[in-house]
């Protein structure tokens, strides 16, 4: 493996909430609600991170602020009644990741601060109105998964030049595809692709989807972020290598075997969210505070799973990338 150079550099500012009306007494710690649409075990590198930013600020965890945790376990459903329990909990602020997490936190509370730790596309879900003014009570770091989503079957392209359809593997419970969709389908038809959507809704229709795209023949696989498949990252990548289909999702999704990573570095944005947290708590109003945008990716490529499914690298896409695993 080599890392031939870094990647996140994200841009934001604050504006001072005067009244400082989020700002609590010192006489304990600052309670911060972490509403997790995934499970416990899938997040254990973002949460170091996250704890890493506000240690970095000053904050001691047990002396300065405590975490309550909620963890839907990948079960969007169960998000709503998470949040209420936060908000009986009066917590100070609530983190979550995700447009279902934020969606959920939005819909249950307007007074209690929520801090997006990321996003796929904050304000085409409507999750904010502007990115310079968020508005209400919401504010954090998104990405355009639009974008991302685009390089991911670009690159596919670029792998297998003469692709006639890819097939997409997404979370049609989450509500960050329905702007999405669009976008990827244009991109489809000017690259003279067919798009195959297949639906996974957790970890048991994995297994089914590639089925379904054995039986269709498609010959490539784009993966949409999502907080589900996101924990089932490893399990999406073994079952491309076992299908034999060329794949293509986040970094960390080559990294476990996929054969093509592209997207934003998460533990980073999660730590970059310890900041908003520090301002929010500090008595800075979130709707005030600029949503930070990710502005550098990275690309990771597996030398090794090319070699395992029969697909030779173009050298133009050996030399983009970030980080080759042989």
């Amino acid at each position: 493996m080599m890392r031939r150079r870094s990647f996140i550099s994200l841009l934001g500012g604050a504006a001072a909430w005067p009244l400082a009306a989020r700002a609590q007494p010192t006489t304990r710690p600052f309670r911060i609600g972490f509403l997790g649409p995934a499970s416990a075990r899938d997040l254990p590198q973002r949460m170091e991170s996250f704890r890493a930013g506000l240690d970095a600020l000053g904050h001691r965890e047990g002396r300065d602020f405590v975490i309550e945790f909620r963890w839907a376990d990948g079960n969007y459903d169960r998000l709503p009644a998470l949040v209420a329990e936060l908000v009986a909990r009066k917590v100070d602020v609530i983190v979550t990741h995700g447009t279902p997490g934020v969606l959920a936190a939005k819909q249950g509370t307007s007074s209690i601060p929520i801090v997006m730790a990321v996003v796929g596309d904050a304000l085409g879900s409507g999750l904010v109105s502007s990115l310079a003014r968020p508005g209400a009570n919401v504010t954090g770091l998104t990405f355009f998964q639009p974008e991302l989503i685009a390089k991911r079957i670009e690159l596919l392209k670029e792998i297998v030049p003469d692709l006639p359809d890819v097939g997409a593997l997404l979370n049609l419970a989450n509500p960050m595809n329905e702007p999405v969709l669009p976008q990827i389908s244009q991109l489809a038809q000017s690259l003279k692709l067919t798009i195959h959507q297949f639906d996974v809704r957790g970890q048991s229709d994995l297994e089914g989807a590639f089925v379904g795209l054995t039986a269709k023949r498609v010959r490539a696989l784009v993966v949409f972020d999502d907080a589900m498949l996101l924990a089932n990252s490893g399990a999406v990548a073994a079952l491309a290598l076992k299908h034999r289909v060329p794949s293509s999702g986040w970094p960390d999704f080559a990294r476990e075997g996929g054969l093509i990573g592209y997207g934003v570095n998460f533990p980073d944005m999660f730590r970059r969210a310890a900041t908003f947290v520090d301002k929010v708590l500090k008595g800075a109003r979130p709707g005030d505070l600029p949503v930070e945008r990710a502005t550098k990716f990275e690309t990771i490529v597996n030398i090794k799973t090319a070699k395992a499914i029969g697909v030779e690298l173009p050298t133009a896409t050996l030399l983009r990338a970030d980080e080759v695993f042989e």
